[in-house]
This record gives structure tokens, sequence and C-alpha cells, in this order.
């Protein structure tokens, strides 16, 4: 199976980071987290993002916040999927970094899910790895359908409460 690179602007992103993380380890996808700046260190970030298909990558996370150019720089150099994750920060609550991150020239896309939204972009990675791994998509599925059952038991918790 191919691994997910997951990289963040910066470390203050590791909370957000780690709900990715935290759910591809769950479903048995491997990664690789790694902290490179677009502004920073962009011949890092570009190097890993020219090798990343070589290197055994599937899908790349790319998270940061304010400017959010992470994920932007990282498509530039790659033809795999990469998911842009904006962060929220003290200015503009993440608004910024959702613009900086959703707002890609023709061309060069960048998936883009919520503000702070690390869980969803591993999902969204795993089933773009899941089109050609069967066992990958059962997970998927198993996910889907214990989730709806919380939710269900949640529904008659609160009907029994109040009907």
């Amino acid at each position: 199976m191919r691994k997910v690179g997951i990289v963040m602007g910066s470390d203050s992103d590791l909370p957000i980071v780690t709900k990715a993380a935290d759910t591809l380890k769950a479903l048995g996808i491997p990664f690789e987290v790694h902290v490179f700046s677009a502004h920073r260190t962009p011949e890092e970030a570009r190097n890993f993002a020219l090798g990343a298909r070589e290197n055994g990558f599937g899908a790349i996370i790319a998270a940061a916040g304010m400017a959010a150019h992470l994920a932007g720089a990282i498509a530039a150099n790659t033809t795999l999927p990469v998911v842009g994750i904006p962060c929220k920060s003290s200015n503009l609550d993440g608004i910024d970094a959702l613009l900086s991150t959703v707002q890609m020239p023709s061309g060069i896309p960048v998936a883009t899910v919520a503000i702070n939204g690390g869980a969803n972009a591993a999902l969204l990675c795993a089933q773009m790895l899941a089109i050609e791994d069967r066992e990958l998509a059962e997970k998927l599925d198993a996910k889907r359908r214990a989730d709806a059952q919380k939710v269900l038991e949640k529904d008659e918790a609160i009907s029994k409460s109040f009907n």
C-alpha cells in the first residue's frame, strides 16, 4: 500500500495533523510526518514533493495557517493528489488560510477540507487509495457503518429522554 505524506508549515499545526495521523493509523495506512515551510524551507518542501511518488507516497496532506501556501507549493511540484488543511490562527479565524489553500490556479489543484479538518483530510486520502485497494475500501465502509451506529445510539438516548 502506498503511504500518505503529511507536511505541516509549523509545529504549531501538530494538533490538527495529529487528527490526520490518528485516522490513518486507525485504518492501517502507513504515513510520514514532516515540517516544511513554503516560505522558510522552500527547497526542502519542493524536494519532498518532487520525490514523493518515487518514495512510495500515494497522496500528500499539507497543513498550514495564515498565508497557507504550503499545499500549493507541494502541488506545484507533484502530480500526486494533495489535500490541504487550512489551520486556524489568531488572525481571521483561519479564513485567510482557507482562501489561500482553496484558491489555486487552474492546472494545480489542491483538494481542501474544512478549517482544522485533519480527520477529513486523512479520510479523503484513504478514499483515493481505496480506489485500487479493496481491503482499505472495506475498512472505510466499516467505519461509515460504525459512525452511523453511534449516531443512532445517540438518537435512541435522546429520544428516551424527551419522547
